[in-house]
């Protein structure tokens, strides 16, 4: 990670109270690779709820689908659609092609 590095994930919550499941597989994910600990801040979109931080944050920084992450340093915010992009661009490790393949599919997020 670099210095200075802080990394927010956005996640959504259905009107039900759940995780979406594309959030519950990219925690599923960074958990597996030990990963997790590296996640300063978690941001809840509220399905039903625009006035949510993660709503408000989506909106800002136009995002239409969740788990996003918003990565912050020196040089500014950079936003992240793809786990498997975050951890290779900012933890330094290696994504396998079978990691690739298994990516989340955009069309396949739910949108906000």
């Amino acid at each position: 990670a670099r210095a200075g590095m802080r990394v927010a994930m956005v996640k959504k919550r259905l009107a039900d109270g759940s995780e979406c499941r594309k959030c519950q597989e990219a925690t599923a994910y960074l958990q597996s690779r030990g990963l997790w600990s590296k996640i300063d801040d978690v941001v809840w979109a509220q399905e039903d709820d625009a006035n949510s931080p993660g709503m408000v944050l989506a909106a800002k920084l136009a995002v239409p689908n969740a788990p996003f992450f918003v990565v912050s340093d020196e040089k500014g915010e950079t936003v992240y659609l793809s786990v498997l992009q975050l951890v290779r661009d900012c933890f330094g490790t290696t994504v396998t092609t079978a990691e690739r393949a298994r990516t989340i599919d955009v069309g396949d997020i739910g949108g906000i």
